[in-house]
């Protein structure tokens, strides 16, 4: 008997507005005072009437789009009753029966090790919404219980929100993973959210119920089980080890004869790697919704209209990157997946084609170069870009956004790569050298004396005096000894400071020890 996973995501982005969902309050930097980006419409004191925020609207069409859905002519706003101290009005504005987005489907090119290769997900709705307040609990001890007071701040609240939510057709946690990091790509290139789960802007809840099937995988019975749902989830991996633990205790409670009888709500900590009970999980009858008489319906014809021609997505992009440039579908996966990072790797593409069409030994147009050499040109970007000086900005704290080399430099270092002019050791120098100043790679290599001695008649002098300076050295290869070759090049860089070219150097030692 085998356990198959149902998984479900309910995922909320702030939407890129620079005011609130229902008023003019500018959307607060993280570094705001409390209460300081407030005002009586998102405090909710009476009177007050809400209006709702066109650049929202249009957001959330185009995320709609994006993900397939079919867009309403009309949409209305809807009251979501609950009592809690980070909702002051008492009720949420959000979209009930009448959503902007409704009935889409993702196709997703899973990652290898996700389960599946490829798949269709369906969107069963994405609706706008306001953000709530922000609870803050202070104490002496962390923790809810343990807390001397809850403090508000309601800069958050009414910030525009867009709720998506999938239908349970997720299979393992790693294609959860995958989806959401899909489903963020989508968003940034669209400029509709950053979607940074760290700074709260992305937000996920995961739905997980298990159903008994065969061995060979089929399904025994195709009912939904009671589902589970997990909260607290504030990273790609924070989802997929929250999913991964929930299986493991609910695979033991049906081994028990104990299967999940009532839908429930869990926690995930973090520290403890587990699920805690919080509550049973609320219907749709518990929050009393019902229109909100505020606000007129939403015309959504002629926005769908305006928002209609959509950029290139990530997943044809990340086709277009392996196709086109020849990257592997890891790299492609990675490039296509940052707005920034994509936009980069084009232009380091086109500029490294020129660069290297100018070189005497190379021949052709950048185009031609490019399509003869792209395994090895592919590999070498997307290792110095990705590998390279990707670590040294992970190390910084740098976004590709903040970067100051120049494509056209960047394309120039890697032409002298390619070139043999510099070794990897004075690359990695010259490198991180130009992630901090911004400057050329050659006034670099030249500065420092990092260039790689290539010439043999530059290196021949060197090469001398170490065989004459290491006689049994010689005698040893000129009897046979052939290994004591590799122990003489490495006196070569040695002495050159590991600027001697490897290649030239040993045909050099092997020139001067025949003779």
């Amino acid at each position: 008997m085998r356990y198959e996973p149902v998984i479900g995501l309910e995922i909320h982005v702030q939407l890129a507005t620079k005011s609130k969902m229902f008023c003019a309050c500018p959307i607060p930097g993280e570094d705001a005072a409390p209460n300081t980006a407030i005002c009586p419409i998102c405090m909710g004191h009476p009177g007050t009437l809400p209006v709702a925020n066109a650049q929202a609207v249009r957001l959330g069409v185009k995320a709609g789009l994006a993900l397939g859905c079919a867009i309403p002519d009309q949409a209305k706003f809807d009251r979501k009753h609950y009592f809690y101290p980070d909702l002051p009005k008492g009720y949420q504005i959000s979209q009930y029966d009448e959503p902007i987005c409704r009935d889409g489907k993702l196709a997703i090119d899973f990652p290898a090790g996700a389960g599946r290769a490829s798949a269709e997900i369906g969107i069963e709705r994405a609706h706008l919404e306001e953000d709530a307040a922000k609870n803050v609990h202070a104490g002496d001890r962390a923790g809810l219980d343990a807390a001397g007071a809850t403090l508000v701040d309601y800069n958050r609240a009414g910030t525009p929100l867009l709720e998506t939510v999938t239908k349970p057709d997720l299979r393992s946690p790693a294609e959860a993973k995958a989806f959401l990091q899909e489903f963020r790509a989508i968003l940034r290139t669209l400029e509709v959210s950053d979607a940074d789960m760290e700074r709260g802007h992305m937000r996920c809840d995961a739905n997980i119920s298990l159903r008994r099937s065969n061995d060979d995988g089929s399904i025994i019975d195709l009912t939904l089980n009671p589902k589970t749902e997990i909260k607290n989830l504030n990273s790609f991996r924070a989802v997929e080890r929250a999913l991964e633990y929930e299986i493991q205790r609910q695979t033991k409670l049906f081994e028990e004869g104990t299967p999940p009888a009532l839908r429930e709500t869990r926690g995930w900590n973090d520290a403890k790697g587990v699920t805690e009970p919080q509550r049973t999980k609320e219907g749709e009858a518990d929050y009393r919704y019902f229109p909100e008489p505020d606000l007129p319906p939403l015309l959504l014809a002629d926005i769908v209209k305006r928002e209609g021609g959509l950029p290139e997505l990530p997943a044809a992009k990340r086709r277009r990157f392996m196709d086109e440039y020849g990257f592997a579908p890891a790299d492609a996966r990675q490039m296509a997946a940052e707005p920034d990072l994509a936009t980069y790797v084009e232009q380091v593409a086109s500029e490294l084609g020129d660069w290297l069409s100018s070189l005497p030994e190379i021949e052709g147009s950048a185009a031609e170069v490019w399509e003869k050499h792209k395994e090895k040109l592919a590999k070498l970007l997307s290792g110095w870009l990705l590998s390279k000086l990707g670590g040294l900005m992970a190390e910084r704290n740098l976004a590709w956004g903040e970067l100051k080399i120049s494509p056209e430099d960047f394309a120039e270092f890697l032409s002298l790569i390619w070139a043999q002019k510099v070794n990897s050791t004075a690359a990695q120098a010259i490198l991180a050298e130009m992630l901090e100043t911004g400057k050329d790679p050659s006034h670099i290599m030249e500065d420092r004396g990092l260039g790689q001695i290539v010439e043999p008649e530059e290196l021949r002098p060197v090469v001398r005096d170490i065989i004459a300076k290491n006689p049994d050295a010689a005698a040893q290869y000129r009897a046979g000894k052939t290994q004591v070759l590799k122990m003489l090049v490495g006196m070569a860089m040695k002495a050159t400071e590991g600027r001697a070219h490897p290649t030239t150097t040993e045909k050099l030692f092997a020139e001067e020890l025949a003779g």
